[in-house]
């Protein structure tokens, strides 16, 4: 699905708390046409090609100790691993996995920015 510039659709997916909003914000600002995949949500593993069949997927993973402190849930264990369970398909088939973890907001945003120059995006 690309723009009628032929710009490339970036999907972006991960748990909840890993920075997918905020990485679709920042990437919009440097011009890219992004769209956040609510696929954490879905059980349905492959919603990400149904819904919005991107042109390149970064997959954002954090652990559930961080997706607890960032986004204050009060979640169990069970719950974060179900995501991890529905998101097993997204995973699989990114083309850029960035491991938010140790990442500050502009780490993460530099990664990606960096991926996407070296693919001439």
């Amino acid at each position: 699905m690309k723009a009628d510039d032929g710009s490339p659709l970036i999907g972006i997916v991960g748990p909840c708390g890993s920075g997918k909003t905020t990485l679709t914000m920042g990437l919009e600002r440097h011009g890219y046409r992004c769209r956040h995949i609510a696929q954490e949500h879905s059980y349905v593993q492959h919603m990400w090609q149904v819904i919005t069949n991107p042109d390149l997927l970064i997959f954002l993973q954090c652990s559930f100790e961080n997706s607890t402190l960032r986004r204050k849930l009060n979640w169990a264990r069970a719950d974060y691993e179900e995501q991890q369970r529905r998101l097993s398909h997204a995973h699989d088939h990114a083309d850029l996995v960035i491991d938010t973890n140790m990442l500050n907001v502009q780490d993460v945003l530099a990664r990606a920015l960096d991926y996407l120059m070296e693919r001439n995006l």
